[in-house]
């Protein structure tokens, strides 16, 4: 069995909102090849602290504050890693590469442009996904999404929401979609589209959301034109099918008591957090969450919060 290297790894933000990135030396594991910087972490040693020892060592910064993004567990056929990656928004220093390494600071949405190690492609949807996922409630007249979306995006600021109107044909969700894919670009802020992978194409959704029953009818990765393919789990079974199709995020559910469905069992925090760190994506917390729950969220390894009343209501 290959032996398991636990690297502190950072997702370095400015006050443009773009990352640094450092390219990995041509004589070394992945050469050439991008990353977020970072490095080994002693044993016995907090991670935390490795970070702050790797980013001075590597960038000539101090790092002054942090919090978890994501853990990517991985493995290479010649080695195994485990990536514990923290976002630094504060530091002291200006960064450069202080062992000669090519650094750069690039656009969040950019990313995706950079070859990256294997291991660092869940990263790069971390850092690209927010903390908040709001998903649509359902309404008696379809006809007032747009507007109750258009406003809750103003009033919370919002950079992605989800359109989920089961109560919906398939005709009339993509009449609705349409629209508010319209509404997307003209405020800013980026649709996931809850329905089928066809529809999410036709309307040219950023993101598709499949619900436990879409997934679990899957055998391979559909062919989706956007950049985010998620889905909704509630145990370890749809857990393995998301991991097997290399889904991009999944929002895990319910972690605490819910008034929509008071007779399922939560999984509490601590069977959440057991669960997200074998998982190689960006997970969100959902039911009975809201922001208030964010910190607890980020300590157990998720990538936020999902909710329908925190903003809906």
């Amino acid at each position: 069995m290959a032996k398991l290297i636990h690297v502190a790894a950072a997702v370095i933000v400015d006050g443009a909102g773009r990352v640094l990135l450092a390219q990995r030396p041509q004589d070394k594991h992945q050469g050439g090849l991008w990353e977020f910087p970072g490095g080994k972490v002693e044993p016995g040693e907090p991670v935390v602290q490795a970070l702050g020892r790797e980013l001075d060592e590597e960038l000539g910064i101090q790092l002054r504050s942090a919090r978890p993004l994501i853990q990517v567990p991985h493995h290479y056929p010649d080695k195994s890693v485990l990536l514990d990656v923290y976002r630094v928004d504060t530091f002291d220093g200006e960064p450069y590469g202080r062992e000669g390494q090519p650094v750069r600071w690039v656009p969040v949405d950019q990313l995706a442009e950079y070859p990256f190690p294997a291991a660092n492609r869940p990263i790069v949807t971390a850092a690209q996904l927010p903390s908040r996922l709001p998903i649509t409630g359902p309404l008696a007249d379809p006809n007032q999404y747009p507007e109750r979306i258009a406003a809750a995006v103003d009033h919370h600021r919002l950079e992605v929401v989800m359109l989920r109107a089961p109560e919906l044909a398939e005709p009339e969700l993509e009449a609705l979609a349409q629209k508010v894919q319209l509404l997307a670009e003209r405020q800013g802020f980026q649709l996931i589209l809850n329905g089928s992978v066809e529809l999410a194409n036709a309307v040219g959704c950023a993101g598709l959301h499949l619900n436990h029953h879409r997934l679990m009818a899957l055998t391979e990765r559909p062919v989706f034109s956007g950049r985010w393919l998620g889905a909704s789990c509630h145990n370890a079974q749809e857990l393995a099918r998301a991991v097997e199709l290399e889904l991009d995020y999944i929002c895990l559910s319910p972690v605490q008591p819910t008034g929509s469905h008071p007779d399922v069992e939560p999984l509490g925090w601590q069977a959440f957090q057991q669960l997200v760190a074998e998982l190689p994506m960006p997970v969100f917390a959902l039911g009975g969450v809201g922001e208030q729950e964010l910190a607890r969220a980020w300590q157990a390894g998720a990538q936020g919060v999902a909710g329908i009343s925190a903003w809906w209501g």
